[in-house]
């Protein structure tokens, strides 16, 4: 929503203009007038404590005015030395020397020049005297209790106003109350005394604030004697006192406050009440004050004149007084004359018109003289009223008009000015005025001309005047111009022309495109909590932008520049954030653009959202057994519609003070019928539901309790356990206590075999669960449950079909065969048995194996029992993890949900050879320059007839660069050292061994070392991110710019051989050769010869230092030389295993091969120990769960440190 606001600019124009309408003809000083006083003093007081005293009178006229005082009617000149006069002013100072009690008066002021005379209202000069209280010996007051007293103060007079106090010598105000009092007057009254009322120290103290003065009275003795004999006495009036009689005139202005007070004495002491005859009291101004002894009515008008009583009684009688109240006003004026200029041969009329009470009396002067000595006798004058004509230039004067009555003196003056004189214009020649489109623009053009003048305008480049709706001339020259467009802008001109002259001015005016301001969002509802954004976007005028200023707005009120001080609204130029909206922050918000042309502003509404408030006035009606109606008044919705009231209750025996939801209800209604259950004590709340939330639940209802009844439902999710042969344990889920209905709740269980025409065994029980004993092992049985309390049954049950207890099967499976898949893995068939012979629900087939011996060595192994379950009815297994070249031993029995049956006879079968192990080590025992001897030890787990050995050895260093591989064939299964000779001197080398059998060799054990002596070959450098197996070109071979990529693939994981293909492929670089230029230059020869130096200089250091005992562990060599060969491989059955050992150095080699046994992988499979899922699917592969302990060697083979394939270069 956008509209349009005050334009501030064009406003306070308007009001300034009109204003000057309203006021008289403003005469230029340049031409000749009669004088006007245009500042004088009020009444002035001369306090003490000032350091002068000022009385001030400025006029204007032409010629310029001079100035005369009078004092008391008398001429006052300025003789006294001590007096400072202003120059070209009338204004006076007198110093204050502490002498200056003679300049207290009332003074005038006169401006006068060939004109006329023009003077000041009356200015009273007050130089007060400093109060004090008269020098008297009080003599001590001696009264018997009960009598009244009045204790006079007699304050001094002084300035006003005036403050009076009763105290006592340590300045403690004496207490007023029903029996005590001040009057206005300041004289204590005591209705009657007592004798707590003796004191010493009486003190009346008067306070001048405007004189900065406080005065005392001398101290006063009381003293109250006691009595005996107290007399009781009807009221009598101590005020007003009794010498004025029944009635009393008090005279009051117009507008103060009427103060009328009533003191009785009396005993008891009396009560005071107040009366209008004849009619009501103000209501609204009037208060009693002091224990009603005082009546006060503020601002008063003529109405509240008239009698007022004030009544004092106790029950011994009663006495009255009445107050004539009469409202009296100074004089105000009715119509006052106005100044007017005139040309030569005019004439007018002044009026002068006063009201007050008593009627003011009117008073004409001319030039400050009496009306009697003016000079002009063609002046008609009347008491209101004075008229001339045919006026000629001696005839300019001042009048003034004084009207009075007893309380004051009004003074109005009005100058005549007779002036004859061509147009003159006072707006400056030129002006720039600027206006937005649609709005009004005013050109200014004010003059002065006598006598009077018309005033026309036009555009420059127009002959015609401006004419139509959309133009008007003021009489002080002004253009309005409504509606402005962009045609309007251009110059315009203003002629102004009487019977003495004419005169024009030029005036241009700009047209401004208007400011636009928009709010985004457009009506925003915002929860409560959430923060709420406000944007105010402005469009405004090039020329304009400079002075456009935001400000935003809440229902009418600003924001601060900044927000609000506890910085939860914040404003940012057009951002109105309010971080976390509350209800407060609901209402109208303005974003107002201004410039120095228009305003303007867009407002929105923003919505608050909340939680309903809770429903109230819950009322329970059509009170049935199962049901009820419940109605509620729906709370306040906080702006968004209540969708729906959930109903709640609360009487659940087993759970008191636990509410539970009953039913919801559709947001417009406020009324339900709900569903009761038997034999419970109900109390109902409701909860309101909109768009935000939840609201807090209700207060509750009133209880409801319904009467018990039969059960409506028998028990559900019936089921057996058993732990014996026969037995079934029968178990239900009980009914809930809402369930039951009442009391006395049993359960009847009822069975029979299942399909037998025979009677319904049955039991009653007050638990949920039932043992009974059967004939037959896991026989099926119908059994029913029904419900019962006191008061009946529950509905016909449902039986459900359970089973009695198993026993072990009694027979075991037939291995019909064993069929070998490789070294490690075999697949069993075996027979399965009859369903009869299972005695309960077949959960599966367990297989058992052992190992017997080892076939290359002939050793006989202890029994240790691994076990491996298949569940469900099937007669094949993969059996996996088996040591390869070993003889086994296997049974299989059937388990149920009992336990297992028997075992069958064991089958004997046999695994061919696989690879070998790792050898157990490696060890360099000797180093030369140029040699090396090596030694290793046999593997652990041959699996095989071992055939032979194969070592290879590579070039390293401490970085990442490798040389070529060589291989040696060690075919000699008993030779475990080899004389290395032939090899670079100072020079590290990396070697690998391993051990072969028939099917093929197995994983390395690797060594690193250093030759001795001087000299070294170069070696190749394999570029980072390269694991190399095999044989491959050396780095120089590639073309200029290549990059080497190397890309490892394996075969299937049935061949033992892990068989791996090398594929290089080389991608030509777009800048090779970019430094060849570099190579030739002589400074860079130079400086590789330097880093060569430094790089032989710190390998000797490190050869020296290895060769005086540092060692490093087999890990840490690892760790800085990863294996070529990868650690692990993605096998398609056994999952993905790696060396978690292997971890590669920042900018090393990382292998991408996996192990090269098959049977390296069968140690992972003892996490599924006692698992019921397989792992091998129905095409063969595994899918029984591995149990049971493995021999040692094999133990301690699979979890040894895998070694890795060398690389070859």
């Amino acid at each position: 929503m956008e509209m349009l606001l005050s334009r501030r600019g064009l406003v306070l124009s308007l009001i300034l203009f009109l204003v000057k309408f309203s006021t008289a003809i403003e005469i230029p000083l340049s031409v000749q007038q009669v004088p006007t006083i245009t500042k004088q003093s009020k009444a002035q007081v001369a306090f003490p404590f000032d350091e002068y005293f000022q009385l001030e009178c400025e006029a204007k006229g032409n010629p310029e005015p001079t100035f005369t005082w009078t004092k008391d009617d008398k001429p006052f000149g300025f003789s006294d030395p001590r007096i400072l006069v202003y120059n070209n002013s009338g204004t006076f100072r007198v110093p204050n020397d502490g002498h200056i009690a003679h300049f207290q008066g009332k003074y005038r002021c006169f401006a006068a020049n060939k004109l006329g005379v023009a003077m000041s209202e009356e200015i009273e000069f007050i130089i007060p005297n400093v109060p004090k209280f008269p020098k008297e010996k009080i003599e001590p007051l001696e009264v018997e209790e009960g009598d009244p007293l009045v204790l006079p103060c007699g304050p001094p007079t002084g300035l006003a106003p005036l403050h009076i106090y009763w105290m006592n010598i340590e300045l403690e105000h004496i207490e007023q109350d029903e029996r005590v009092y001040m009057s206005q007057d300041g004289d204590l009254y005591f209705a009657n005394v007592e004798e707590r009322d003796s004191r010493s120290d009486y003190c009346c103290f008067a306070a001048f604030p405007r004189l900065r003065t406080i005065v005392q009275k001398m101290p006063m003795k009381l003293t109250v004697n006691s009595s005996n004999s107290i007399k009781q006495r009807k009221p009598r009036l101590l005020l007003p006192p009794a010498e004025r009689g029944p009635q009393s005139p008090v005279t009051i202005l117009r507008g103060d406050t009427l103060v009328l007070e009533c003191f009785a004495e009396g005993l008891p002491t009396p009560q005071v009440d107040w009366k209008k005859v004849g009619g009501d009291l103000p209501k609204g101004r009037e208060t009693k004050e002091n224990y009603g002894k005082t009546l006060k009515i503020e601002n008063v008008s003529f109405r509240d004149k008239g009698i007022y009583q004030c009544t004092a009684t106790n029950f011994l009688g009663w006495a009255t007084h009445d107050f004539q109240v009469i409202i009296e006003e100074p004089p105000r004026w009715k119509k006052k004359p106005q100044s007017g200029v005139y040309s030569t041969g005019g004439s007018g009329i002044l009026l002068c018109e006063a009201e007050g009470e008593p009627q003011p009396t009117i008073k004409w002067r001319v030039n400050g003289l009496p009306m009697e000595k003016n000079p002009f006798a063609d002046d008609v004058p009347f008491p209101r009223e004075i008229s001339f004509t045919n006026l000629q230039p001696n005839h300019s004067a001042v009048y003034q008009c004084e009207a009075s009555n007893a309380h004051g003196t009004i003074l109005a003056s009005a100058n005549v000015d007779v002036i004859d004189v061509h147009p003159l214009i006072q707006t400056e020649d030129g002006e720039t005025y600027s206006v937005v489109v649609g709005a009004r623009a005013f050109l200014h053009c004010e003059f002065f001309a006598s006598p009077e003048a018309a005033v026309s305008w036009q555009k420059v480049e127009e002959v015609d005047p401006l004419e139509g709706e959309r133009f008007h001339v003021h009489k002080n020259g002004t253009l309005q111009l409504n509606g402005a467009t962009e045609e309007d802008a251009g110059q315009y001109s203003c002629w102004v022309v009487n019977a003495k002259g004419r005169a024009a001015l030029t005036a241009s005016l700009n047209v401004r495109n208007a400011t636009k301001v928009r709010i985004s969002p457009a009506s925003p509802r915002v929860p409560t909590s959430h923060a709420l954004e406000l944007h105010c976007e402005t469009w405004c005028d090039a020329h304009l932008k400079h002075s456009l200023r935001l400000s935003w707005s809440k229902d009418g009120e600003a924001f601060a520049l900044n927000g609000t001080e506890d910085g939860r609204v914040t404003v940012d130029g057009g951002s109105l954030t309010i971080s976390a909206v509350t209800l407060g922050d609901q209402g109208a918000y303005a974003c107002s653009a201004q410039t120095e042309l228009d305003s303007v502003a867009a407002a929105t509404r923003v919505t608050v959202l909340d939680v309903p408030d809770p429903p109230e006035q819950l009322h329970l009606s059509e009170k049935q057994d199962r049901s009820v109606r419940l109605t509620w008044k729906a709370g306040d919705d906080h702006n968004s519609d209540i969708s729906e009231y959930i109903v709640e209750f609360e009487g659940n025996k087993a759970e008191p003070g636990r509410w539970e939801e009953l039913r919801r209800v559709r947001g417009q209604e406020t009324t339900v019928v709900v569903p009761l259950a038997p034999y419970v004590t109900y109390q109902f709340r409701v909860m309101a539901v909109n768009e935000v939330g939840r609201s807090q639940p209700s207060r509750p209802s009133d209880r409801h309790e319904t009467p018990p009844a039969a059960p409506d439902k028998n028990p559900q999710n019936i089921r057996v356990q058993a732990s014996q042969p026969k037995e079934m344990i029968i178990k239900w889920e009980p009914l809930k206590s809402m369930e039951q209905n009442g009391p006395g709740l049993e359960y009847r269980v009822s069975w029979k075999p299942q399909g037998a025409s025979v009677e319904w065994e049955e039991e009653t029980v007050t638990n949920h669960t039932l043992r009974v004993m059967t004939p037959t092992v896991y026989a099926p049985y119908e059994v029913q449950v029904q419900a019962t309390n006191s008061l009946g049954a529950g509905p016909e049950p449902q039986p459900v079909i359970l089973y009695s207890g198993e026993d072990y099967p009694d027979t075991a499976p037939v291995i019909q065969r064993v069929d070998v898949i490789n070294s490690t893995v075999v697949k069993v068939t075996w027979s399965t048995i009859p369903k009869d012979r299972v005695h309960g629900r077949l959960k599966g087939y367990q297989i058992n194996w052992w190992k017997t011996k080892s076939l290359g060595d002939g050793r006989t192994h202890p029994k240790q029992v691994n076990i491996l379950r298949f569940s469900g009815q099937r007669n094949y297994g993969m059996v996996p993890s088996l040591d390869a070249f070993s003889e086994f031993h296997m049974s299989i029995l059937a388990y149920n949900s009992k336990g297992a049956g028997p075992e069958s006879e064991p089958y004997t079968f046999q695994t061919p050879e696989g690879v070998p192990e790792q050898p157990t080590f490696l060890k360099v025992v000797k180093v030369d320059k140029d040699a090396a001897t090596l030694s290793w030890g046999l593997p652990k787990q041959l699996n095989g007839n071992l055939t032979g050995y194969v070592l290879q050895y590579q070039i390293i260093n401490d970085t990442d660069e490798i040389g070529e591989l060589n291989d040696i064939n060690i075919t000699t299964p008993s030779k475990r050292s080899w004389h290395l000779s032939n090899l670079s001197a100072m020079t590290k080398y990396k070697f690998y061994v391993r051990a072969c059998t028939a099917q093929g060799c197995g994983k390395p054990v690797t060594e690193e070392m250093t030759t001795t002596g001087a000299g070294s070959k170069s070696i190749g450098k394999i570029p980072e991110g390269v694991n190399v197996t095999r044989k491959m070109r050396p780095v120089e071979a590639f073309e200029p710019g290549a990059e080497p990529i190397v890309r490892l693939l394996t075969k299937s994981w049935v061949d033992n051989n892990s068989i791996f293909e090398d594929v290089i492929e080389t991608r030509g670089r777009e800048y090779a050769g970019l430094y060849d230029d570099i190579a030739t230059q002589g400074w860079f020869i130079g400086l590789m010869c330097a880093i060569a130096l430094l790089t032989l200089t710190l390998l000797t250091v490190c050869f020296v230092k290895r060769n005086k005992g540092g060692k490093y562990s087999v890990k840490e060599k690892e760790d800085l030389h990863p294996d070529p060969e990868g650690q692990s491989g993605k096998d398609e059955t056994f999952g993905d295993y790696s060396d978690s050992d292997e971890k590669p150095l920042k900018g090393s080699l990382r292998s991408l091969t996996r192990d090269t046994q098959a049977t390296g992988s069968a140690d992972s499979l003892v996490e599924y120990a006692e698992g019921e899922q397989g792992l091998f699917g129905e095409d063969g592969s595994f899918i029984g769960a591995y149990t049971g302990s493995k021999e040692k060697g094999s133990a301690e083979s699979n979890t040894s440190s895998s070694a890795a394939f060398p690389l070859r270069a």
